[in-house]
């Protein structure tokens, strides 16, 4: 039983959620604490967060627990916990999921370890499966519907993810990581290298999330696509990009400008939208209404990124103007 091909097969695409740290921020959570503490100090906090989402749309909602590794725990000493924590995360989620009627899949986020793995770092391989399978271990004996690896910049943390999540699940895996610059990880890898490797590893999804702006996370979705053997397509783009309005960090990416850009990811064949860093369940509730017809698609332009033009032979070096939205 696939849980996630099953709606798909409903539902025809699926709304992801929105941000969870920025929510959390405003709901007062102070810098340098952790997000994944509160979900047993503050549970009816991240539970809010979680049923916002529902009700404005979202069909898979992720789990308070990207840093939920044991790598990550340990920036504030609670490596001990990850177990409690992430658990505790799930049967937050799955609160706000069952309290619908619709099917609300609940999602076990798993983010990067924060380390780079041998021979550039210290963290082997074996090292980091092992962090991953206790975090999706713990995801699972709380009741997640499947797994999400997110963030990720390397082929080979993504591969120790996998195999970890493997290792201890039979749950459904989603893997996505996040295009920067000329539409690459920050370890270099491509849409198209990361689709053909996961396409080998045998997970249920593939996509994007984060990254830099709108059109590379746009140019890196569709060479996924491509390249992953036809898994359905994940795309989780930033709301636009981070600007200083006074002592204030606001991202610049509208609900309507989202909105339009999950329409353009809709019609080029993306089945699972949603969005990331800056968004709120206002964008979501917009992305939703345009994606059922239920709101005209905003007249917004197509971003231009910073991707290096694919038909040009040899690394071609003109590039398009980056773009502020």
């Amino acid at each position: 039983m696939n849980a996630l091909n099953d709606l798909l097969e409903t539902n025809g695409y699926l709304v992801i959620d929105g941000a969870m740290g920025t929510e959390l921020f405003a709901a007062g959570l102070t810098s340098g604490d952790s997000p994944e503490l509160w979900n047993v100090e503050n549970p009816e906090a991240v539970q809010a967060v979680h049923r916002a989402y529902v009700a404005a749309g979202s069909d898979i909602i992720l789990t308070n627990t990207f840093g939920g590794t044991r790598f990550r725990m340990k920036l504030h000493k609670l490596q001990d916990r990850v177990d409690e924590i992430n658990q505790a995360a799930t049967a937050n989620a799955r609160l706000a999921a069952d309290e619908v009627e619709r099917t609300v899949l609940v999602a076990g986020s798993m983010g990067p370890t924060g380390e780079l793995l041998f021979p550039l770092g210290e963290l082997s391989a074996q090292e980091a499966q092992e962090g991953f399978a206790e975090q999706a271990a713990a995801l699972t004996a709380g009741g997640a519907d499947l797994l999400w690896l997110e963030t990720l910049s390397s082929l080979e943390e993504m591969e120790a993810g996998v195999k970890g999540a493997q290792s201890v699940s039979d749950l459904p895996i989603v893997v996505t990581m996040s295009y920067d610059t000329a539409g690459r990880t920050m370890m270099g890898v491509t849409g198209t290298e990361m689709g053909a490797r996961l396409a080998e590893l045998g997970v249920s999804a593939t996509g994007a999330n984060c990254g830099a702006n709108l059109a590379d996370t746009e140019s890196a979705v569709t060479q996924i696509k491509e390249a992953n053997g036809g898994l359905p397509v994940v795309s989780k783009g930033n709301a636009g990009i981070p600007v200083w309005v006074g002592s204030d960090l606001h991202y610049d990416g509208t609900p309507e400008i989202m909105a339009a850009h999950a329409y353009r990811l809709r019609q080029a064949g993306i089945s699972i939208i949603g969005s990331c860093c800056g968004s709120t369940p206002e964008h979501i509730a917009y992305i939703s209404a345009v994606l059922k017809g239920e709101k005209p698609v905003p007249d917004v332009e197509p971003p231009v990124g910073t991707q290096t033009n694919p038909q040009r032979e040899n690394g071609g070096t003109r590039r398009r103007r980056r773009n502020r939205d």
